[in-house]
């Protein structure tokens, strides 16, 4: 896989035309001289540019989306690619049409198997719905069927496709991107002898077929989270750790959450290689995993396309210990964020040092803060944060009795309402026996709010079980934020005394 910086996903500008067509030449190397010509994407932008995708990594094009508006009645007859393209003069496209009809879309091949794809895909299904379109129609190549034609027709090949009996690179994606099959089309693209120039009608529905006048990235109001409550469990080595991990994010982006939130010291079970040392040794042993640990949390968020919250862990700088975690962006950055407050078993059992950096952080979701565990506790970070701008504070956490928890929780739902925002905990829970100092566990992830009238009356959107492994998948709505601020029954923020008092940063020496 290759190395990522950054990912961006943005509309085509012609500046990108040489990259683009690298990376199209590349994409379609099976294809004899198949890649746009400059006059082409001139024309497409000049005709539709709101509909024209690349995928940017690292400052290179490697994937786009092209695509025109079609008649619905159109876009459902029987045609050529030439056809629908009007000989590639794009005279077709009819704004007044219902249908976004896909002309092309393609990764460079040094850079699948990150979902890139699939974000395109996404990127259309939102553009379709902001323009009010009723769906999504194009003509899909089946470039294996050439492997399978002297036994099966096409029809046939299609079916066992979609029983997955036959895995097609073009037609299993898309079918696994809600596109159903409308007809079988032939003589579609001339010159493509792995399909036989045969090629699949696909459409998708777009069941929000109302007017949403918005643009491509425009950000959420609605926000998903999913919290994973983590049990604790021998773990042989580090890939067992990924293995677990990537099946709660599979699982709650598979839900389209916008945030995975990790526990603190959720990669405790390790440790347990390193037993025979002090506590502090085999905790300073942990540390290594720290930065290994980033880059695959690095790659799951492209991936899966959602932002990560790796919980905690052990980190060293400078022979100093941190207890320190990732944010792990969507867009293939990351940024690291450090326990500020360090409690005494902490400092006593592993000589644990706090940090001295308070931030919050910009995601595609709106800012957000982070504090881990005892951090909570201290209603001043998250009032500075709060002053920036934070909207959701998440909270990685790790206690072992249920005295810890109820301070987590009752500090985390004061953090809620006196800074009108959402505050998101998951702890992890179950035993460790062969860990020294991590034995015991107890949580109970959730997801507290203000208290007003647009929001739960105990102030508590959703609960996980206590102390059982499981997945909270809750959504919450930052514009009844917006509203509580200015017109909340009381208004916290607004009603502060600052002639009176103010909580401010101390600057560093």
């Amino acid at each position: 896989m290759q190395e990522i910086g950054k990912i961006e996903l943005r509309n085509l500008k012609i500046e990108d035309y040489l990259q683009l067509k690298n990376s199209m030449i590349e994409a379609y190397s099976e294809l004899e001289e198949m890649y746009w010509k400059e006059h082409h994407i001139i024309k497409l932008l000049d005709t539709f540019p709101e509909g024209q995708l690349v995928v940017i990594v690292d400052g290179k094009v490697v994937g786009s989306a092209l695509s025109l508006i079609i008649p619905s009645e159109v876009a459902q007859k029987n045609h050529t690619y030439e056809q629908i393209t009007g000989n590639y003069t794009f005279n077709t496209h009819d704004s007044t049409g219902d249908i976004l009809y896909g002309i092309d879309v393609f990764i460079h091949p040094k850079y699948r198997g990150l979902r890139l794809g699939r974000r395109l895909y996404d990127a259309r299904k939102e553009l379709c719905e902001q323009l009010n379109l009723a769906g999504i129609i194009f003509a899909g190549r089946i470039p294996n069927y050439s492997e399978y034609s002297k036994t099966l027709n096409p029809k046939e090949y299609i079916e066992k496709v979609r029983m997955k009996e036959i895995y097609d690179p073009v037609l299993s994606f898309q079918l696994s991107n809600d596109f159903h099959v409308k007809k079988i089309m032939k003589n579609y693209l001339e010159g493509d002898t792995s399909s036989h120039e045969y090629a699949v009608l696909l459409e998708w529905h777009n069941i929000f077929y109302e007017p949403s006048p918005k643009l491509i990235n425009t950000r959420k109001s609605i926000i998903r989270l999913g919290l994973i409550q983590w049990q604790m469990r021998p773990l042989s080595n580090l890939e067992a750790l990924f293995d677990q991990a990537e099946f709660f994010i599979d699982a709650v982006s598979g839900y389209e959450s916008d945030f995975a939130l990790f526990p603190e010291f959720f990669i405790a079970p390790l440790m347990a290689d390193y037993n025979h040392l002090s506590e502090a040794d085999a905790i300073r042993e942990l540390a290594k995993y720290a930065n290994p640990i980033r880059r695959k949390f690095q790659e799951f968020a492209i991936s899966y396309n959602i932002n990560i919250i790796t919980g905690s862990m052990p980190y060293l700088d400078n022979n100093k210990l941190y207890n320190v975690g990732f944010l792990c962006k969507r867009d293939g950055t990351s940024e690291m964020y450090t326990k500020i407050h360090i409690t005494p078993n902490e400092i006593a059992h592993w000589g644990m040092t706090g940090g001295d950096i308070i931030q919050t952080f910009d995601t595609d979701c709106g800012k957000i803060g982070i504090v881990i565990c005892y951090d909570v506790e201290f209603p001043e970070l998250s009032r500075l944060m709060s002053d920036e701008g934070m909207q959701i504070l998440f909270v990685p956490f790790l206690t072992d009795t249920q005295n810890g928890y109820t301070r987590v929780k009752h500090c985390a739902q004061a953090r809620a309402i006196e800074n009108e925002c959402y505050v998101a905990i998951a702890g992890c829970v179950g035993n460790l026996p062969k860990v020294e100092n991590m034995d015991i566990q107890f949580a109970q992830a959730a997801v507290f709010t203000p208290s007003d009238f647009s929001f739960p009356t105990n102030g508590i959107k959703a609960e996980a079980t206590p102390n059982t492994e499981m997945t909270l998948i809750v959504d919450v709505d930052v514009d009844l934020l917006k509203e509580l601020h200015e017109y909340g029954s009381v208004r916290i923020l607004k009603d502060r005394r600052h002639d009176l008092y103010q909580v401010s940063r101390k600057s560093k020496k």
